[in-house]
């Protein structure tokens, strides 16, 4: 068990009231049973693959409730105490319409982070680059105080992109980091924020920071990925093992029309064509057996399918290929995250807690969420966690609650997804009978 801080033993209990698969600490509470070690394994092994400079990618499986987040969740805490560089994103047609790179780009930029700086971390790992940079000049005699010494760190940093990207970095790349390193010593920190923001993907930067650095418009879906190589090379240069980017939810794209569909699978299918191009990198795609079994997903597009599709020999399937299946939920793990949840409850008076939250209760607990939802634990795992959290909160704020005397259990209103998941059906996707085109989406 990880040293656990009171801040993040209040984040983990605070997420959980609210349904929500906490960002810190989750390794003090997983279900630590045989199936998670290994599978969790699988996920340090793609990491070590990503730490020898190999491109690599991995699609978690499951159904609602099997943790898939919280698996992905993990993998990025993970990554973070490996030295990686980490970006989290979620899937979503509001805000991000993964067919179009530019803005799957835009979002794992504004979720980059590091273990000292969880989001929006570029700036700070361009300065760390370009220190190590002025470190190595001085180690090799140069004089920091010398009139030229600038201008020797401004050509490493455009020699060292080059060289690094194997001259694939987009010349708009090279100018705009050469220009911040320039505004931050001339004092003009504004502009060189307003010019991280533009190689961040921001489409609100003033024309004055372009004209800083001669660049026009935005970042385009066609360039995105060009940009990402140069910021991996950067996140390496400035000392870190490599970059972790999540994809979580993939399901969504089941939900767009026809025609963003495809592209986004394509988008997918290119991403994993790409993969081994970019040493350094890891993806972890998430995503539920509709998502990649059937046809308008990624069943339908073969290109894809044959190259990542799940394989299974009755209950036995290796957790090295390329798809990584998780179970669900049973009474038996659930009863082990609720005793772990218990021995970190920030209790005001722990001995009544132990006394009032008995094994006994647990037992009962998880026994009757099991009946009342039919047996299937994994429908519903967060609104037991949630139920549970509840009792301890009523027993550490009120002396006198008793659960084993109070509670009843009483399921709690399930959302359309958890119902249509409990009655065996499946929820509302686009259906046509045509495979998915194999184009590029960028």
């Amino acid at each position: 068990m990880s040293t656990l801080t009171a801040r993040d033993t209040k984040h983990i209990f605070e997420a959980l009231r609210k349904g929500l698969v906490p960002e810190r600490g989750i390794s003090n509470f997983a279900a630590d049973d045989d199936l998670f070690r290994k599978q969790r394994g699988e996920l340090h092994r793609q990491l070590e693959l990503a730490a020898s400079q190999e491109g690599t990618i991995k699609f978690l499986r499951g159904g609602y409730g099997c943790g898939k987040t919280f698996m992905a969740r993990l993998a990025l805490l993970d990554a973070q105490e490996r030295g990686f560089a980490t970006s989290f994103v979620v899937v979503s047609d509001n805000d991000l319409r993964f067919h179009q790179f530019d803005d799957v780009y835009r979002k794992v930029m504004m979720e980059l982070g590091t273990s000292v700086c969880p989001r929006g971390a570029l700036g700070d790992i361009l300065d760390r680059w370009i220190g190590n940079i002025e470190e190595r000049l001085i180690q090799g005699g140069g004089d920091e105080n010398a009139d030229d010494f600038d201008e020797k760190v401004r050509t490493e940093l455009q020699s060292e992109l080059i060289s690094k990207t194997r001259g694939d970095a987009p010349e708009d790349f090279v100018r705009v980091i050469q220009t911040i390193f320039d505004l931050k010593q001339e004092g003009e920190v504004s502009e060189a924020g307003a010019l991280i923001s533009w190689l961040c993907g921001s489409g609100n930067v003033a024309a004055s920071a372009k004209r800083k650095a001669a660049i026009r418009g935005e970042i385009t879906s066609r360039d995105a990925m060009d940009y990402l190589r140069g910021v991996l090379e950067i996140v390496k240069a400035a000392g870190y093992k490599g970059l972790l980017i999540v994809i979580d939810e993939a399901e969504t794209i089941l939900r767009m029309r026809k025609d963003s569909r495809h592209k986004s699978l394509n988008g997918i299918r290119q991403i994993a064509d790409a993969a081994g191009a970019y040493p350094g990198l890891l993806w972890i795609f998430t995503g539920t057996p509709d998502f990649f079994d059937t046809k308008q997903g990624v069943a339908g597009l073969p290109p894809l399918n044959d190259r990542i599709k799940f394989m299974k020999q009755g209950e036995y399937a290796s957790v090295r290929q390329a798809q990584l299946e998780l179970a669900p939920f049973n009474p038996e793990r659930l009863r082990n995250v609720a005793f772990r949840l218990r021995d970190i409850f920030p209790a005001e008076d722990v001995d009544r807690l132990r006394q009032r939250i008995t094994d006994e209760f647990i037992n009962r607990l998880v026994q009757e969420v099991t009946t009342g939802f039919k047996g299937d634990v994994g429908v519903v795992p967060r609104q037991f966690l949630r139920e549970f959290v509840t009792q301890m909160d009523l027993v550490d704020e009120n002396p006198e609650y008793v659960p084993m005397e109070e509670y009843g259990f009483k399921p709690q209103p399930l959302n359309d997804q958890e119902k249509l998941l409990l009655s065996g059906e499946r929820a509302a996707i686009v259906e046509d009978d045509e495979l998915v085109p194999a184009e590029d989406a960028w």
